[in-house]
């Protein structure tokens, strides 16, 4: 196994159309950006495997068979009759940037406990990737800590995405809290500029510097959606821009198929995080950037990843 995630599996349900009444009409598609990370990962080649919780009801079978079709080991995948799939529904404004709700009280990610985590699935892989959905309540808080910690007890790169969704947390503070926990036990860090200047009152460079300086984090990410992406580690720092000749219909999920993308060109290069050169982040990054720019020309998120042979052929 190359990477196993842990965290959120749900069905994005994203508006489509507006009836007359101003009630929205929307499509179900399969998401959680642990999930969305992984899709792409595997589109690639890679071997991934999803650790999480859906209910044992239509949407979540739906969603394990979308997994294993995608080539996503599901061995760790628990179905539970007790809880629902968790729902998020997206709408987007005109510039096809998203507003979430969530149906998930509790959600059935939010059950995981760590008794029910398949260890193996941790101790076969080469990375483990973790979010901040998990950390919003318990069980799966404690779950989340307990693995992260097993994960770097074995040895393994951590990687590591905060995605704030400030509507699922009970107050900011606590957000902060644990978005910063997160930064204590990554090696590689993929965050957006809002949730830079959220946690520290920073810019894009400052902020990664800010990371790289006071946390054991050893390579840097921060995505600034139309602007591209800044990257940072201890040797080497850039920007490369963002995708301009495409036609942006959906920005679900292009965060995490950035990360996923980053992710398998790093196991590629097969180099410590820290040891990058400028060129060869770049070119992690160019990749990732032209992968995630591609993902918002269609709606979704782990069914708007592009194939290989679509992110090579627009590089060119």
């Amino acid at each position: 196994m190359d990477v196993v995630a842990l965290g959120e599996l749900l069905i994005d349900f994203t508006c489509v159309s507006t009836d007359a009444e101003g009630y929205p009409t929307m499509a179900a598609h399969p998401g959680g950006a642990p999930a969305n990370f992984l899709a792409a990962l595997a589109a690639f080649g890679a071997k991934a495997g999803m650790i999480g919780k859906v209910g044992n009801d239509t949407f979540g079978k739906a969603l394990r068979a979308t997994l294993e079709e995608k080539g996503i080991c599901t061995k760790g995948l628990i179905a539970s009759d007790d809880v629902f799939t968790t729902l998020a529904f997206v709408t987007l404004d005109e510039n096809g940037d998203r507003e979430f709700a969530f149906g998930r009280k509790p959600g059935a990610d939010t059950c995981l406990t760590f008794e029910e985590i398949d260890l193996s699935l941790i101790g076969e892989s080469k990375m483990f990737h973790f979010g901040t959905l998990s950390l919003t309540d318990e069980p799966t808080r404690t779950a989340t800590c307990k693995a992260v910690e097993h994960a770097k007890n074995c040895g393994k790169l951590i990687t590591y995405d905060p995605n704030l969704r400030k509507p699922l947390w009970k107050d900011m503070e606590t957000a902060r809290e644990q978005l910063l926990w997160g930064l204590t036990k990554a090696d590689v860090v993929k965050i957006s500029d809002e949730e830079v200047e959220f946690l520290f009152g920073l810019g894009v460079e400052e902020g990664a510097a800010h990371i790289l300086k006071n946390y054991p984090v050893k390579l840097v990410f921060v995505t600034c959606g139309a602007d591209g992406c800044y990257f940072k580690n201890a040797v080497a720092c850039g920007k490369v821009p963002a995708l301009s000749d495409v036609k942006v219909v959906d920005t679900t999920g292009a965060g995490d198929i950035f990360g996923g993308s980053a992710v398998w060109k790093l196991l590629q290069l097969g180099k410590a995080p820290e040891t990058l050169t400028e060129a060869e982040l770049r070119e992690v990054v160019t990749f990732a950037c032209t992968a995630a720019g591609l993902s918002t020309t269609r709606p979704g998120g782990i069914s708007s990843i592009p194939t290989y042979e679509e992110v090579t052929a627009k590089l060119k």
